[in-house]
């Protein structure tokens, strides 16, 4: 009876051994570093910006306040005219809130002080344009001597250009850059001798906006974004890494 045990304890010995065995292989297996590929792939689109900001500004002085405001506020009549004049609608006009603020005469004394003599009051309007017809805002920039005529004193900034389809822009980009760094990766990999497996990680760089040719440092921390041309550069990076088999 006794030895009706042996062959049995034998063959659950050599089962326990077999799977021990089968174990370790198995933790050998997960614990063996996999090779992988890391590639970075990039995308280029040129494009022309379909949305144009304008901003300028004007004052009025007098040495008192309610006087300042007034006057102020008779060139916004006149401003308000010659807009409409040059066919700006008044959904893309926003005249800002009128600010006042005092003013002063600096100069140096006859001893050598510095000093300020009150002199009135500025009041100050902001005037800033958004509009899709860019050709019309851009000719307006360049002629604004009727208001001058009429001795408004322009302060003129430089119109700043947007594109308001950069969502899809930057999701068509992150589609190419990424077939772009695949393209790379399988060629590499062939070259090599191996075979492409399945995608480890992706991972987004910089997006940035740029004017083309232009002397802008490319891929600057955090991405540059240029809002003086009308014509524009983006471009976007994504780094992959691929199992290699």
């Amino acid at each position: 009876m006794k030895n009706r045990w042996v062959p049995i304890a034998i063959i659950a010995s050599i089962g326990l051994f077999l799977a021990a065995i089968a174990i370790g292989v198995a933790f050998y297996q997960t614990k063996k570093p996999q090779k992988t590929v890391s590639i970075v792939g990039l995308a280029e689109k040129d494009f022309t910006s379909d949305l144009i900001v304008w901003e300028f500004n004007y004052s009025a002085k007098d040495p008192d306040m309610k006087q300042a405001y007034t006057k102020l506020k008779e060139q916004n009549e006149i401003v308000k005219a010659y807009l409409k004049k040059a066919n700006i609608s008044d959904k893309e006009i926003d005249f800002k809130k009128i600010t006042t603020s005092p003013t002063y005469n600096s100069y140096y004394d006859d001893n050598g002080h510095w000093r300020e003599t009150f002199t009135g009051y500025a009041a100050k309007q902001v005037v800033r344009i958004e509009s899709r017809d860019i050709e019309k805002i851009e000719a307006l920039t360049r002629d604004i001597a009727e208001l001058y005529d009429q001795n408004i004193m322009i302060n003129n900034d430089n119109p700043e250009y947007y594109y308001t389809k950069l969502s899809d822009l930057k999701i068509q980009m992150l589609a190419e850059a990424s077939q772009d760094a695949k393209n790379r990766a399988e060629t590499i990999t062939k070259n090599a001798g191996a075979k492409l497996g399945d995608l480890k990680s992706a991972n987004m760089g910089v997006f940035q906006i740029t004017k083309p040719n232009s002397s802008e440092e490319s891929y600057t921390w955090g991405g540059a974004f240029n809002t003086s041309s009308k014509e524009k550069r983006a471009s976007i990076n994504m780094r992959l890494t691929y199992y290699v088999k």
